[in-house]
């Protein structure tokens, strides 16, 4: 469905001749998301999770890199090309309360993009698909006529929910859907998202700092470090048997929910580096808790350990 191919964002920093820099937020990634499949994709805040899959939808334009969306090149695709596929892509935002536009109703939100893209040719037609998206994502149907700050946090992401699905996409990028809502609420949205992505056989990219989350909706996870892969792997597999030392220190993060479990806690020293001046090696050196003399010098590359064909890990200790 989704191929990302050595994918590269790079934004300008310093206002003066003399101090133009570069942040590479996203650094030579490469994914793929089979087709009803979901990719979570997890890291610290500012990792460039959130630039990537903005990226991936061609809402920022890539540095360098490719992306294909169901064998078709976006990157070559001319501005209408591009327009009349994005019915087939669509995003759900981080913030519910900040994706919806306060001067419009919910009704009004929805139509939006059925009359962009021509799927409801009259208004009573917009007026019934309205009513079946309200219904889709547990709403009620007179919700149509209110605005976006008559409802809940929960209820504005239902919402925020229901306006992807409005033009039948096929991959939807969730960038941190529930970070902003409660715990009970993030539940209720997770169980949505599973539930609509068996009903309408959806692919997602889902986007998160949150492991337990991740663990729920995922079948493939991606750990992103300083804007690289670190590790990639099945999400059984990978929360069983975690191999780079990053993602060991963000599982040993999780709060436990069995107090009779015991686990490692890995306490990682330091900050992250500046992006815009990235270490030499192994971008996670500086904070890595088992790091070589070596692991100074030397890049590892994204490569499968021996016994573990469907992981691919980027740690020069991980045989």
């Amino acid at each position: 469905m989704l191929e990302i191919r050595e994918l590269v964002k790079t934004f300008p920093v310093g206002g003066g001749l003399w101090d133009r820099r570069e942040i590479q937020a996203v650094r030579g990634v490469s994914l793929s998301i089979p087709r009803g499949e979901t990719l979570g994709l997890v890291g610290e805040s500012g990792c460039g999770k959130s630039t990537l899959g903005r990226c991936a939808l061609r809402l920022i334009e890539p540095t360098s890199g490719d992306i294909l969306f169901d064998g078709v090149s976006l990157r070559a695709l001319k501005h209408a090309d591009l327009c009349r596929l994005r019915r087939r892509m669509q995003i759900i935002f981080q913030d519910p309360y900040s994706s919806l536009n306060p001067r419009m109703t919910v009704g009004s939100a929805l139509e939006e993009p059925l009359k962009v893209h021509g799927l409801a040719a009259t208004p009573a037609a917009r007026r019934d698909r309205v009513v079946e998206l309200l219904n889709l994502v547990g709403m009620d149907p007179t919700a149509a006529h209110r605005f976006p700050h008559e409802f809940s946090g929960g209820q504005r992401q239902r919402i925020g929910i229901a306006r992807a699905l409005a033009v039948e996409p096929e991959l939807i990028v969730c960038d941190e859907p529930v970070s902003a809502l409660d715990v009970s609420v993030q539940a209720q949205v997770l169980n949505l998202l599973l539930d609509l992505q068996r009903k309408l056989s959806l692919t997602y990219l889902f986007i998160s700092h949150d492991l337990r989350v991740v663990r729920l909706v995922s079948h493939r996870v991606a750990v992103m470090y300083l804007g690289e892969i670190v590790e990639h792997a099945q999400a059984e597999a990978l929360f069983r048997n975690p191999l780079h030392p990053y993602t060991r220190a963000l599982l040993s993060a999780v709060p436990r929910t069995d107090p009779k479990e015991r686990r490692e806690r890995i306490v990682l020293t330091g900050d992250p580096p500046r992006p815009t001046s990235p270490p030499p090696g192994c971008p996670f050196h500086p904070r890595c808790f088992v790091a070589e003399p070596r692991c100074s010098r030397e890049k590892p590359a994204l490569e499968a350990p021996e016994g573990a064909p469907d992981t691919r890990v980027s740690c020069l200790l991980v045989k």
